[in-house]
């Protein structure tokens, strides 16, 4: 399968098929909120973000921006190949429970060592994360927890066809 024709970018935009592979970490300047159930269980301005090819970023918080509770640790376990062992939480905000809507990296491989301590979401279970004032669109595909502002141009990976990216 041959790559997708990335789409134009403009002035102020950025393009996932320019960011690297393996992945970059960078520091996030913006306010990073999240709500669920109706209630705003994470808030901070110490964010980093993931950046990967054909991947909109993915955005790391502090675990201990996140409201007492909403976090809860539960089974099960992935690998990436560039940061390592992940963990999973069932995330709690109101009266609504989504499991496995979380993950962190414990023990994170060399060079994501500043993800440690940070917790990533499914912004499509969330009822509504934003990036500064912007609300952001999940990342098509369950498998991948990518956030979309109108600031970032695809395609993306996760949109039908692209599993052979």
């Amino acid at each position: 399968m041959r790559r997708p024709e990335p789409e134009p970018v403009r002035a102020g935009e950025e393009s996932v098929w320019d960011y690297p592979r393996p992945p970059r970490v960078e520091p996030v300047s913006q306010r990073i909120t999240i709500r669920l159930g109706g209630v705003l269980i994470a808030d901070t301005i110490d964010a980093v973000r993931v950046l990967e090819t054909s991947h909109p970023p993915v955005y790391y918080l502090p675990a201990d921006s996140f409201l007492e509770g909403a976090l809860v640790p539960t089974e099960g376990s992935s690998f990436c190949e560039f940061k390592g062992g992940a963990a999973y939480f069932d995330v709690h905000g109101g009266s609504r429970i989504v499991s496995r809507a979380a993950w962190t990296y414990p023990q994170p491989a060399r060079g994501f060592e500043s993800l440690r301590g940070r917790v990533a979401v499914y912004a499509g279970e969330m009822d509504a994360c934003t990036v500064g004032d912007e609300q952001v669109t999940p990342q098509p595909g369950r498998f991948y927890g990518g956030w979309i502002t109108s600031r970032i141009r695809g395609p993306f990976k996760g949109e039908p066809g692209s599993m052979g990216w």
